[in-house]
C-alpha cells in the first residue's frame, strides 16, 4: 500500500546483482524481480526496494543511512549471514531497547540486525 509522505522504497548499490540476490534470498528469504542485468527489486518487506549496479557501497562511516532489519533470533541470523558470505563489521552490542550487530553484504554494504 502506498501511503502519502511515508518511506516507500529504498535503492541500494550492488557490485554484483547475482551475488546480492543469492545472499538476501539465502539469509532473509527475500524474493526478487529482475529489470535487466543492472537492476533488481525486492518486495514483501516492510519497505520495498531495489539493488542497482554500482561500484559504490553504503556505510555508516561514509554517512549513509543505516538499514536495520529485525530478527526473532539474533544469533541465528548472524550465523546465517556469515554462512552466506556476509561479514560482521560491528559485533553484537546492547542499546536501549535491545541488541544489534552490523554486517556487510557481499558488496560491502553495511546493514544492521536488531532484536529485543
Amino acid at each position: 500500500m502506498n501511503i502519502h509522505n511515508q518511506v516507500n522504497y529504498l535503492e541500494i548499490p550492488a557490485k554484483d546483482i547475482v551475488a546480492t540476490k543469492a545472499f538476501f534470498t539465502q539469509v532473509f528469504d527475500w524474493e526478487f524481480m529482475d529489470f535487466g542485468d543492472e537492476y533488481c527489486s525486492f518486495t514483501g518487506q516492510t519497505v520495498n526496494g531495489g539493488f542497482y549496479l554500482s561500484d559504490t557501497q553504503v556505510s555508516v562511516e561514509k554517512g549513509s543511512p543505516l538499514i536495520v532489519l529485525y530478527s526473532d533470533d539474533l544469533e541465528q541470523t548472524q550465523a546465517d549471514i556469515e554462512q552466506a558470505g556476509g561479514t560482521i563489521v560491528q559485533p553484537e552490542f546492547s542499546f536501549p531497547g535491545g541488541r544489534r550487530f552490523h554486517f556487510a553484504d557481499p558488496n560491502g554494504n553495511e546493514f544492521a540486525v536488531w532484536a529485543v
